[in-house]
This record gives structure tokens, C-alpha cells and sequence, in this order.
């Protein structure tokens, strides 16, 4: 896939890593969906890139790889594929993330996509104080549902945050949808008022 000129100038990427067996009735994809009518409702002539992480066939970084991308980026090269996503996700000018709090953090596709995007030279570069971002978003948010309740240390929505810095996103913003399995009876209600939730932060997006 040819991700190069995948996203016109200004649009929004949403990074979908939703695998539940629900299909369309995932409830990640329901805090999802709400958030979009949100940004629709407010931005109707704007549009979106969808980018489904399992679908994208990305293969974990190999030693042979990271030697390759070493090369590239100490040669200022990120013009081929191994930078693909890295590019598409540079040039985002909001980030949608989507993922289900699983195994404590998110699915295992999301974290490969990431060491895909993670490009120093590209989406960030170090200087005598630190890391500095390079990536263009004004902003970033993360949705999320979970069958316990959020903690203070949820990875997710951590990693995440950290993520946006790195990349030098100012603005972080996530919806927790939790505790969906300790009481069943309260599902529906839990994830009505988070759905609320997202579907004001995509108005305000």
C-alpha cells in the first residue's frame, strides 16, 4: 500500500486498532462512531482518513530492518516504504486513536504500528535537551473501553500521552469507557455517557 499521498493536506487521521469480535457492534467502535457524527456535526465539507491497523500487514521490527532504517534516516532518506506510515501520520493535522484496553494496554497490531511511525529524523529528532517532535497535529485524542475500571496507571491512555509528546502534539484529550464487565447492568448506561463524551470532543475537534 502506497501511503505517500494517502491524506489530503489538513485532514484527520483516525488510527483504527478496534478487534473485537462484535464486529459493528464493538463498543470501542461505538465510542468511535459517536465521536465522528461529533466532528461531522461541526465540520461537514471536512473529511477523514481511516486507517484499520490489522489490515495494514505490518511485520514487528526485525534486527535487518532497524538497521535499514538507521541507514535511511542518518542519510536523510524517508522516501520509501519503510517510512510509509511515518510519512501519513507526520502530516495529520488532528489524530484519532481507537483501541480497547486489552492485556492492560491495547492490541498487539497498535504497538507494531507504532514502531513504524516512531521515525527519529521524521516524526521527531533529538537535540542537547531532549526529543523534539516534528509531527504537524494540533492535537491527538484517544478512545478506549475497558471491562474494568480506569486506574490512575492505565497503560493505554499513558502511552498514549506520552506518544503525542514525543511527537510533539500539544494537546491530548481521551475518553475511558470502564468497568463495562463488572456490572452488566450498567454497560449500557457506562457507555451512553462516554459515548456523549466522545461525541462532544469530536464537535470540538
Amino acid at each position: 500500500m502506497n501511503t505517500e499521498s494517502m491524506l489530503p493536506t489538513g485532514k484527520m487521521l483516525w488510527i483504527d486498532a478496534c478487534i473485537s469480535p462484535r464486529g459493528a457492534d464493538s463498543r470501542t467502535l461505538g465510542l468511535a462512531y459517536a465521536f465522528l457524527d461529533g466532528f461531522r456535526e461541526a465540520r461537514p465539507h471536512d473529511s477523514y482518513l481511516a486507517l484499520q491497523v490489522q489490515k495494514q500487514g505490518l511485520q514487528p521490527f526485525t534486527e535487518e530492518m532497524v538497521r535499514e532504517r538507521d541507514a535511511l534516516s542518518a542519510a536523510g532518506n524517508f522516501s520509501g516504504p519503510l517510512f510509509e506510515q511515518a510519512r501519513v501520520f507526520r502530516e495529520a493535522e488532528e489524530i484519532l486513536v481507537t483501541a480497547p484496553f486489552w492485556d492492560l494496554s491495547f492490541p498487539a497490531a497498535l504497538r507494531v504500528y507504532i514502531e513504524h511511525i516512531s521515525a527519529c529524523g521524521l516524526c521527531y529528532h533529538y537535540e542537547a535537551d531532549g526529543c523534539h517532535g516534528d509531527c504537524k497535529a494540533k492535537r491527538l485524542a484517544y478512545l478506549t473501553t475497558g471491562g474494568d475500571f480506569e486506574k490512575p496507571e492505565s497503560l493505554g491512555v499513558l502511552y498514549w500521552k506520552q506518544l503525542a509528546a514525543m511527537f510533539g502534539i500539544p494537546r491530548f484529550d481521551y475518553v475511558f469507557a470502564g468497568g463495562l464487565d463488572v456490572d452488566p447492568s450498567k454497560a449500557r448506561e457506562i457507555l451512553s455517557e462516554a459515548k456523549e463524551k466522545a461525541r462532544q470532543l469530536g464537535r470540538e475537534f
